[in-house]
């Protein structure tokens, strides 16, 4: 499968994640949030660069939902919930969220 964005075409998955994360930029982002029914908000993309920088710059570590939180309270200031994240990811926030990064799909089972 495949994307259109800007004229290019972008490869995907078949359940529609890129096969290449080097391909992403915020543009592809934009798509596949609309394609989500997710209209990205400045807590959308704070959760997709934290995504991306601990896959690329951390030997492609996909962090679980606790950390994600830890991480995104230091961020806010605040001390966000399971269900604040649902909010902006209401497929699961590490699943979705990481679709949205255009990273590799999430394989593991939930888990907190």
């Amino acid at each position: 499968m495949a994307i259109e964005v800007n004229g290019k075409s972008i490869e995907t998955t078949g359940s529609g994640y890129l096969t290449d994360p080097n391909a992403w930029d915020e543009d592809i982002a934009k798509v596949i949030a609309d394609a989500e029914g997710i209209e990205l908000t400045e807590q959308h993309w704070d959760v997709i660069k934290y995504l991306r920088d601990e896959y690329l710059n951390n030997n492609q570590n996909q962090p679980m939902e606790r950390q994600l939180l830890k991480d995104m309270g230091k961020l806010w200031g605040t001390k966000p919930t399971s269900k604040d994240l649902y909010k902006l990811f209401p497929l699961a926030p590490t699943k979705q969220g990481t679709k949205i990064a255009g990273l590799p799909e999430v394989m593991r089972k939930g888990g907190y």
